[in-house]
């Protein structure tokens, strides 16, 4: 018995775990358009812009949130205006602004119909 139990821990060892091992060796190979490597080359080379932009309203009603996004596209059509939803509230955010003052100038604008609109920098994904 004892016999039969080293030769199965020596099969075991010598003979079934290396063979395992062995079969999850391979390669990868990538087969991909030049234009993909041009392409990841000039994301490389674009500096990334922080964007400004005013939220002009926030609230749990989704109702009243696109009732103020019409009434704001309507008023100030220059700008996009976007619904975003952050649980609990729905956001109405106005603008791409390259920097803080071409946001401040807007904001001088918007506030007059929104009080409480105020300027922030959305977080990157």
């Amino acid at each position: 018995m004892k016999k039969l139990n080293i030769k199965l821990i020596a099969f075991l060892m010598f003979g079934l775990i290396p063979a395992l091992i062995n079969a999850q060796e391979g390669t990868v190979t990538i087969d991909q358009p030049k234009a993909i490597e041009k392409l990841l080359e000039f994301k490389k080379d674009i500096k990334t812009v922080d964007l400004f932009k005013i939220q002009v309203y926030s609230g749990s009603s989704s109702f009243q949130a696109e009732k103020v996004k019409s009434e704001f596209q309507s008023t100030y059509g220059e700008w996009p205006t976007e619904m975003v939803f952050n649980t609990p509230n729905y956001k109405i955010w106005v603008g791409n602004f390259r920097d803080r003052l071409e946001a401040d100038r807007a904001l001088l604008r918007i506030k007059k119909n929104y009080m409480n609109a105020f300027i922030f920098q959305p977080k990157k994904d």
